[in-house]
């Protein structure tokens, strides 16, 4: 991994070696690692486990097709070459839905990097024009568009996307803590 990603603490690679690409190789996920990646997401820790989340789950051309329809043009720009496509929704009969559904993305995203896959989570689409094309009942609210398949190459992405397609540092972890 570059020099780029160093822990002040010695975190585990797997944190460092993860990051969000948008350059993806058109090459099918096998259906073994597509299923071992969800499944690591229902492991996630949540409230009263009641593991409010749920996954839409697009493979085909035809499945991406409808995605494409809510996805924000921005993203569209990338995530076409993407093999698959999920939308993670969050049951909000729970109160912490949002909260524990992020928690699964984050074991999504480990098991990935796991399976020799990466992972980019979307937050530009329409929430509403996506439970509409999917017809997601009214308790299932959309989180965020995720993309998973293997890395491609970064030439393929317009040059705006290219020069921003790296790992990237994070803020010193002192920032972050406040005493009580």
């Amino acid at each position: 991994m570059s020099q780029l990603r160093q822990s002040e603490h010695g975190v585990h690679t797997q944190f460092l070696e993860r990051w969000s690409s948008r350059a993806y190789e058109s090459k099918a996920v096998p259906e073994d690692a597509l299923l071992r990646v969800l499944e690591a997401a229902t492991w996630a820790p949540s409230a009263n486990n009641l593991q409010p989340w749920s996954f839409v789950v697009a493979k085909t051309e035809e499945q991406r097709e409808k995605f494409y329809s809510f996805i924000l043009e921005g993203n569209l720009a990338w995530c076409k070459q993407a093999p698959v496509l999920i939308l993670l929704a969050a049951n909000t009969e729970s109160a912490v839905a949002s909260f524990d559904s992020g928690t699964a993305w984050g074991y999504l995203a480990l098991q990935a990097k796991h399976e020799g896959l990466i992972t980019r989570a979307m937050g530009g689409f329409e929430r509403e024009k996506a439970k509409e094309v999917l017809n997601l009942p009214a308790h299932l609210e959309p989180q965020v568009v995720i993309a998973l398949g293997y890395q491609g190459d970064k030439s393929t992405l317009p040059q705006h996307l290219q020069e921003r397609d790296h790992p990237t540092t994070r803020k010193a972890l002192q920032s972050f803590i406040i005493e009580a």
